[in-house]
């Protein structure tokens, strides 16, 4: 779908079987009370007494996303429920366990709506510990929650992967890195992603598959940001999802998620499913470790916050070549690491 309202064409990637499930909801209504007090020329120290307004609302959705893989149960995530085919490979090549898309050989994507489709897959999981009076004391702890099963078959050969590193893991809202029990799987070697092991005898100003490297402009990168405002429709409507975006093609893709790495992996996915280089990505969000771990391994050249990166995010970025600019907001950005142009 094509939205001509920019200069930029701005992209939605095609709905894939997943998102055609039920035109699945991004968010949902809510009837809250306001309460504040009126401001006065702008003046806060005043008498004024304090209003209530009724008012109808939009919640962003948050559902419990589990991942299955060639019937292992490997994570759930909460995310929002929509490009979950992208969210699942974008994860899956974060984790290590896939190279490239076409490893991906299969996926199916169930909403668990009801009785009659948690019952189903209670069943399917082949858990023995459940019976009639856990799966219905389950239903009812879980009716508040929106859940999705997203199953994949992936090659024998990734599949010998998740054997090696076969582990639970439960990935919450805000935070990239929850249930990770060894700090080899949390701080990991990336030194086999760096431009200087991939291309050592390229030009320095030449990086991962020929993209140049060279610091984006203020320029542009304002021009980005006045894309991604514009198009961010479902934080517009919610005020609480994040998005990761980039040009391509001339072509804005932007991906929204509650959860930034979410997504970020979805943007991810999408590059390699459609094998597109990107020379940029923009986050809505903070740039913490696990987004600078997640884009030297999807070899992009360049991460830019619209908030501060960490000083652990700075650091890893500045030892494997991950161009890294923060703050962009109000006609300015900051660059953190160091490139020949700048």
């Amino acid at each position: 779908m094509i939205d001509n309202s920019t200069s930029t064409k701005i992209v939605t990637p095609e709905l894939s079987n997943d998102d055609r499930l039920s035109e699945t909801p991004l968010a949902r209504g809510h009837f809250a009370h306001k309460h504040h007090y009126p401001s006065i020329n702008n003046n806060p120290n005043h008498d004024s007494h304090l209003q209530i307004e009724s008012q109808s609302t939009s919640l962003a959705v948050e559902a419990a996303v589990s991942i299955i893989i060639n019937g292992i149960h490997y994570a759930v995530l909460m995310a929002s429920p929509h490009q979950l085919e992208y969210l699942a490979v974008g994860f899956l090549f974060s984790e290590g366990l896939i190279q490239y898309s076409h490893e991906l050989l299969d996926w199916e994507v169930t909403h668990l709506a009801d009785i009659a489709s948690y019952q189903k897959f209670a069943q399917d999981s082949n858990d023995e510990s459940l019976d009639s009076v856990s799966i219905e004391q389950s239903l009812e702890q879980f009716q508040d929650y929106d859940i999705y099963v997203v199953e994949l078959v992936l090659s024998q050969r990734c599949h010998q992967r998740i054997q090696a590193q076969k582990r639970q893991l439960a990935g919450r809202t805000g935070c990239g890195m929850c249930g990770i029990t060894g700090l080899t799987q949390a701080l990991p070697d990336l030194s086999a992603y760096s431009p200087d092991h991939l291309h050592y005898e390229h030009n320095r100003q030449k990086g991962i598959n020929d993209i140049q490297t060279v610091a984006p402009s203020l320029d542009s990168l304002l021009a980005l940001r006045q894309q991604v405002d514009a198009a961010q429709h479902t934080h517009q409507l919610t005020g609480a999802v994040h998005a990761a975006a980039t040009i391509h093609n001339q072509q804005l893709y932007l991906f929204e998620d509650v959860g930034r790495h979410n997504a970020l992996d979805k943007l991810i996915g999408w590059q390699l499913r459609q094998k597109a280089d990107v020379s940029c990505v923009l986050m809505t969000s903070r740039l913490s470790i696990e987004l600078v771990q997640k884009s030297i391994r999807s070899q992009i050249p360049w991460l830019v916050g619209m908030s501060a990166p960490t000083s652990t995010a700075v650091r890893v970025a500045e030892r494997y070549g991950l161009g890294l600019a923060g703050f962009l907001r109000d006609n300015r950005v900051t660059y953190y690491t160091k490139q020949d142009n700048i």
